[in-house]
């Protein structure tokens, strides 16, 4: 089994932020940042920018390093099925969207239906929006106000 790097952005504009909408058959509805795997010999930058492109049709800059956790799942038919997904390291960014004129999305993820605005009251606090992986979610405020990267810890998911 590998443990697959990852890439997410935070991206917020006029007190919004830009998610994944998403869905599948384990999880249900859930929003999720933009991002995705770590290409070979793809520095983390070149990844980020990469994804948020292919997945929202912007062009990001990543501002700053935020923070970083890690999903380990447990679940045999996960492990067995999907080995390169079970173990995976989130590297999150705080970036900024640099092209005004979004293009159309080349490469969503397999659970993605689109991407949203959604003002970050309902992310932070009294949650309305069921945001993965849950340690962002839970932390989005430190995120977001940090000045310094922060390690959220590790979660093991059955």
């Amino acid at each position: 089994m590998n443990i697959r790097n990852t890439v997410k952005a935070i991206i917020v504009r006029d007190n919004r932020m830009l998610l994944n909408v998403c869905k599948d058959g384990v999880f249900g509805d859930y929003y999720s940042l933009p991002g995705g795997g770590q290409r070979f010999c793809e520095t983390l930058h070149e990844a980020v920018v990469r994804e948020c492109l292919e997945e929202t049709g912007y062009t990001v800059k990543p501002v700053r390093f935020a923070a970083l956790c890690e999903t380990i799942f447990t679940d045999n038919g996960l492990t067995i099925g999907n080995p390169n997904c079970a173990h995976r390291s989130y590297h999150i960014f705080i970036c900024e969207i640099v092209n005004v004129e979004q293009t159309e999305p080349t490469e969503k993820d397999e659970m993605q239906e689109s991407s949203e605005w959604v003002d970050v009251n309902e992310i932070t606090g009294n949650a309305k929006i069921r945001l993965f992986p849950k340690m962002v979610a839970d932390n989005i405020c430190d995120i977001l106000k940090g000045t310094a990267p922060i390690f959220l810890g590790s979660n093991y998911q059955n």
